[in-house]
């Protein structure tokens, strides 16, 4: 197998996701570019190997087992363009402040809400990411998708979405995405960027590696608040830890395996459960094989 990018093998995908755990990948891929990607995709599907995308690993927990098949990295696909007055494109790779300072350099925003979440554009897409009562999908106009080896381009009304959710095929990949932004004095969409990253930073400094959120709020309701209430602030498992900071937060301690994770995880829901009767239901997207 060749491509024109980097094709690393037995890659441990702790160095690559925010929780700084999981095992390896079978393959780990960096495309160079869309060409380099659809033939990688080509390789993989005649050789029948499965393959999954990722960004920069945030929102990710891959187990201990780690991942048979390839894991292909879009870091590469972060190019940044102006379309018209208020349209921008911006690749899968490119890092959310990044784009709300694009679009600030134009006199463009409205998108200010991801500012402080880590990450990129294709992962926000993916989940439909923000706050504040907004999403990135109300400011998305369209995107390019890898389909079953082809490069399509769909509206945003073609496609099924809604909160932290973006609902696509298997095998179905963001490459890209355009944005309609509205015409905003720079010096407004700073004062946006400061409040969002110094409110984050206030909440969410949490002082370990971990995946932002790890569980969606039910409707009208507060994740952390829940577990809260349940008693499991500061509850650990392992190296996992409920963080004493966001209880929201399940945190990388020190020296923690995905599987503690999961066991928190789980510890955490069955105790809203049995306070509540509220079933959370993890925002973080967890992948691999068991050990």
């Amino acid at each position: 197998m060749c491509i024109r990018g980097t094709l690393l093998r037995n890659e441990p995908m702790s160095r690559h996701t925010s929780l700084k755990v999981g095992g390896p990948a079978d393959l780990y891929a960096v495309p160079q570019d869309a060409d380099d990607l659809q033939q990688l995709v080509r390789q993989l599907h005649e050789r029948q190997i499965p393959w999954l995308a990722i960004g920069r690993g945030y929102n990710l927990l891959v187990r201990d087992g780690g991942i048979r098949g390839a894991v292909i990295s879009l870091e590469r696909f972060n190019r940044i363009e102006s379309l018209d007055e208020v349209t921008i494109r911006a690749g899968a790779g490119a890092e959310n402040l990044t784009v709300v300072r694009f679009g600030q350099a134009l006199g463009l925003g409205g998108i200010g809400f991801i500012a402080g979440i880590p990450g990129t554009i294709g992962g926000a897409i993916r989940m439909n990411a923000g706050a504040y009562g907004e999403g990135i999908l109300q400011r998305t106009v369209c995107m390019s998708l890898l389909r079953d080896g082809t490069v399509r381009e769909f509206c945003i009304d073609e496609l099924d979405y809604g909160y932290r959710r973006l609902d696509l095929l298997p095998g179905d990949l963001v490459l890209a995405a355009t944005l309609r932004l509205e015409p905003r004095d720079p010096a407004e969409t700073e004062e946006e960027i400061r409040k969002d990253t110094e409110l984050r930073r206030s909440k969410h400094n949490v002082g370990h590696p971990s995946a932002g959120s790890f569980f969606k709020n039910p409707p009208g309701q507060a994740a952390w608040k829940l577990i809260d209430a349940a008693g499991m602030r500061g509850c650990r498992v392992g190296g996992a830890l409920v963080s004493e900071v966001h209880s929201n937060f399940l945190v990388n301690a020190g020296g923690a395996t995905a599987a503690d994770f999961l066991a928190l995880s789980a510890r955490v829901k069955q105790a809203v459960s049995a306070a509540c009767g509220i079933t959370l239901e993890e925002e973080v997207r967890i992948v691999g094989d068991e050990p």
